[in-house]
């Protein structure tokens, strides 16, 4: 069985085998799914499955990746990019569209094991 990096729309039972996968391998859990308001991706990134926090560089890169799809999402939608929050731990984003969803949430999996593995 491979790991996956995150999972999207999926049921809570799936969600919740993934971030025990999660803890038992020490890698972070994210999980994305469509927000019914707007119809674009809320992305949810959890570090208390591994035992890493964010350093100000990685948070640097992933606001920059956030700034990136919110003008993104602002030129070339009906639907506004929403809101996010960052800490070093936990991080919600919500308004990613559809077609940038897998790239942020494979680059926010790919950059804490570039600086954690």
């Amino acid at each position: 069985m491979t790991f996956h990096k995150y999972l999207a729309d999926s049921k809570m039972f799936e969600y919740d085998k993934h971030y025990r996968e999660c803890q038992q391998q020490n890698k972070p859990f994210i999980k994305s799914k469509i927000n019914p308001l707007h119809g674009n991706y809320s992305i949810n990134v959890d570090l208390m499955t591994c035992d890493y926090v964010f350093s100000k560089n990685e948070l640097n890169e992933i606001i920059k990746l956030i700034d990136d799809e919110k003008i993104f999402v602002n030129s070339n939608s009906e639907k506004p990019f929403f809101d996010f929050s960052i800490d070093n731990e936990l991080i919600w984003i919500d308004g990613v569209s559809s077609e940038h969803m897998d790239f942020i949430c494979n680059s926010i999996y790919d950059l804490t094991q570039k600086f954690h593995n």
